[in-house]
């Protein structure tokens, strides 16, 4: 019989409550054996809940743990790299939540980390395993709506957000980082996009040194001509919150949340988009289940593995929107 795969998780917050803990603890041939977070109590009545034997409250006593395969990194945002470079040291490979780091260089440091441990590091960017977002992807990959010419992308939340997401240091950014920095993903990765050339961008930040922004419109264009443009707000108020991402392509177009693609055909639009492309099952849950399947079978080397370099170049993107709506003038990379 084969033994299970032992991973711990690190950090109990709601991303690891609704879905990390819910999924692993239900997956064939995986054994969560460890949750660490500062606040004992919590981590013992979720390790009660989810079937997890043993609770810790630092990392270094998980990775000191038998066997231990892989580590789920779920803290806040500045704790990230610390936490990745920790595990990578100690010989487990690692899932973290995005983002990886709070800039390039700490990405970069995370690379080489990997490298020198020989290591596998996976960057929880869930919107790429969407089911829908899968489906939209093969259109792109196989040309069939030609060259993308642009990409309209946002997010408008209720404002909810609190704690440490409210203090720059320990977030990284605001509305941008949190819901734009996603898009911002999901757009350069689904396109294949060359490089972004020229970035322009404005906020909205809430009071204080440290506060984070409420509110950014950005407009990004890229070496190929591409324009990609992205409005997020965290301070919503409206009968609905809203997501939306499409493509505008030269002979179609593509959009999220239905599942939309439009090709021209004969001189007509005409509606191709693809019947079972969405489930039952929210998009958010099934896609936190093909990711982590995807990082278990990265794991046992049954699915192909790239090192995440692509997050160097959206850090170094990102990096640049915040020096533009700070600077209030468009940024030349």
């Amino acid at each position: 019989m084969t033994e299970a795969t032992r991973i711990g998780v690190v950090g109990a917050g709601a991303i690891a409550q609704l879905a990390h803990l819910p999924v692993l603890s239900k997956m064939r041939g995986v054994e969560v054996v460890a949750l660490c977070d500062n606040d004992r109590h919590k981590a013992r009545a979720l390790a009660d809940r989810f079937g997890v034997r043993d609770v810790v409250n630092d990392i270094e006593d998980m990775l000191e743990l038998d066997d231990l395969a892989a580590v789920v990194v779920a803290t806040p945002n500045h704790l990230h790299e610390p936490h990745v470079l920790s595990a990578l040291a100690a010989k487990v490979d690692v899932l973290c939540e995005r983002p990886l780091a709070l800039s390039a260089r700490g990405v970069e440091r995370i690379l080489a980390a990997a490298q020198r441990y020989e290591r596998k590091v996976v960057v929880g960017n869930n919107h790429r395993f969407r089911t829908d977002v899968q489906a939209l992807e093969r259109f792109m990959s196989g040309g069939e709506l030609g060259k993308v010419t642009g990409i309209r992308a946002g997010a408008y939340h209720f404002k909810g957000l609190g704690g440490w997401r409210l203090r720059r240091p320990e977030s990284g950014g605001g509305a941008f980082f949190h819901n734009g920095a996603p898009l911002l993903d999901l757009a350069l990765w689904i396109s294949d996009a060359t490089e972004v050339e020229r970035v322009s961008a404005s906020m909205e930040r809430g009071r204080g040194s440290s506060a984070v922004e409420e509110s950014m419109h950005v407009s990004l264009t890229c070496a190929s001509g591409m324009v990609i443009v992205i409005d997020v707000v965290d301070t919503y108020i409206g009968q609905e919150e809203r997501w939306w991402f499409e493509i505008l392509a030269t002979r179609g177009s593509g959009r999220l949340a239905p599942l939309r693609v439009v090709k021209e055909l004969n001189g007509r639009a005409t509606d191709v988009s693809p019947s079972g492309a969405a489930g039952r099952e929210s998009a958010f849950l099934q896609s936190y289940r093909a990711e982590l399947a995807h990082f278990v079978a990265v794991i046992h080397g049954t699915a192909p593995y790239e090192p995440p370099a692509d997050q160097v170049r959206l850090h170094r993107v990102l990096e640049a929107i915040y020096k533009s709506a700070e600077e209030g003038k468009e940024i030349h990379l």
